[in-house]
């Protein structure tokens, strides 16, 4: 199955995504993983991508897409891939059916995670991160700390990092909805979408994903 994961941010597609993708024995292909390899790998997109970072611009669509089809060519992606943070705009999406539908491919499902905008900001503004060690997250809500501000596993301070501030994440979401959400819109047309809802336990979502797109694959 070569299949698109969206949703806002917040949904949870970093998570849905390893366990999709592991379920259908398929790569999970995430934007973040392919800047990742490509710059620590010194690759030529990886360094074009890199100084554009470093002067504080965005990277121009081309370079991710050169990244994602080199990606997509893998031999591990020849029997199917999902995406996670590709396409982000409408010009990326048609880069990929072009993409596709010169190696006769094309997609089998678009994967819409459904999250209410007021869900999104408490589950990113109620995150605090461990000073220590970035790995011990907790959340005020769905996991506390035991201590209000210290970590559980080591004790060090816990703090809200400046992107998951709730005026920083509405501006994602303003981001998302301008840029990405009209992709949504692009594949309904091709008959391609299939929204579950992005509530509840992760296992939950999982199940529900995996119930969608195999009628959607029937």
């Amino acid at each position: 199955m070569r299949i698109v994961l969206v949703g806002p941010p917040g949904a949870g597609k970093g998570t849905q995504a390893a366990y999709l993708a592991k379920n259908l024995a398929i790569p999970h292909i995430s934007t973040g993983d392919l800047f990742r390899a490509n710059i620590s790998q010194g690759t030529p997109l990886g360094q074009k991508a890199q100084e554009y970072m470093r002067a504080g611009q965005l990277v121009p669509d081309e370079v991710t897409i050169g990244m994602a089809k080199d990606r997509m060519d893998q031999a591990d992606a020849a029997g199917g891939f999902l995406l996670d943070g590709f396409p982000r705009n409408l010009a990326q999406a048609e880069a990929l059916d072009a993409i596709l539908k010169a190696d006769g491919l094309k997609l089998d499902g678009v994967l819409d995670l459904e999250v209410p905008e007021d869900e999104v900001v408490k589950r990113i503004a109620g995150r605090r991160m461990c000073r220590k060690d970035s790995s011990h997250i907790f959340h005020v809500i769905y996991n506390p700390p035991k201590t209000e501000g210290v970590c559980d596993a080591c004790g060090g301070e816990l703090y809200q990092r400046e992107d998951d501030s709730e005026e920083t994440v509405r501006r994602r979401l303003e981001v998302y909805h301008s840029e990405t959400e009209p992709i949504i819109d692009y594949y309904k047309a091709q008959g391609l979408v299939v929204t579950i809802s992005a509530l509840g336990k992760v296992a939950e979502v999982t199940e529900r994903a995996m119930a969608a797109l195999e009628r959607e694959d029937a």
